[in-house]
């Protein structure tokens, strides 16, 4: 499944409230998208000045485009609510150990929300709030994953990498370990699938590069650096399982 492409935002969306005020006789299912989008906005508005106001539109905006699969209601839908989500990304503890922008993590959100909550599973989501809810923790969930595909420590346990608590080797010990890494990173390289995971564990971990870096540097091999964090979140998923590289490690 794609999600639809989205565009540079360049507004500041607000947030609606669940709830309903007056006009309840329009059928907002009947509404062009184009006026759909614009009374989210006007409905914004009302919210912040704590008037009256109706969130049925915005939850009309939010079905065409997840049950629809409308192109252009999710298009008015990341233009709306993208500065929403940037402040909720800002705000996560994690991201400012991301080394990536907050515009980068929008688009991953929305990716994330608009995969997660199918036409099938729309209705799981009865008002504004709870699908907020939701794209509330699609934007949390990217940053921390992002953060956490960055980590040696997924791979490695803890306690390898805690290099001030090691006792400094004697000159053989030191020969031995030289093996046993070349040992560790020829197991290593056994267990990747492809190319495109070669490079991302090779920039990641030899050369320290974010996956920002690696895609600039390897644009050929990815389609985009989304592709770059997903590859190596599932490497390291995938050898954190594997009990002869945990065996290899403690021995270094």
């Amino acid at each position: 499944m794609i999600a639809p492409a989205m565009t540079p935002f360049h507004q500041s969306p607000r947030l609606q409230a669940p709830v309903v005020g007056d006009e309840v006789a329009i059928d907002v299912t009947t509404m062009d998208v184009a006026d759909l989008a614009q009374r989210c906005a006007i409905e914004s508005e009302r919210f912040y000045r704590g008037q009256s106001h109706d969130s049925r539109y915005s939850y009309e905006l939010f079905r065409r485009a997840l049950v629809e699969r409308d192109e252009i209601a999710w298009s008015y839908l990341f233009q709306h609510y993208s500065s929403l989500v940037e402040g909720w990304i800002r705000r996560c503890s994690a991201f400012v150990n991301s080394g990536e922008s907050s515009e980068y993590f929008v688009v991953g959100a929305f990716t994330k929300f608009w995969r997660a909550v199918t036409p099938e599973r729309f209705a799981a989501f009865p008002n504004l709030a709870a699908l907020l809810q939701y794209l509330q923790l699609c934007a949390s969930s990217v940053v921390i994953d992002a953060v956490r595909a960055q980590s040696w420590a997924e791979m490695m346990p803890e306690e390898r990498i805690d290099l001030q608590r090691m006792p400094h080797a004697a000159a053989d010990e030191e020969a031995m370990q030289r093996v046993d890494r070349q040992e560790f990173w020829r197991y290593i390289d056994s267990q990747l699938h492809s190319e495109g995971e070669r490079v991302v564990v090779y920039g990641s971990f030899v050369l320290g590069l974010t996956p920002r870096a690696i895609f600039e540097r390897y644009n050929t091999l990815f389609a985009s650096v989304y592709d770059v964090y997903n590859i190596k979140r599932n490497v390291l998923s995938r050898l954190s399982r594997n009990s002869h590289l945990r065996t290899i490690a403690d021995q270094i």
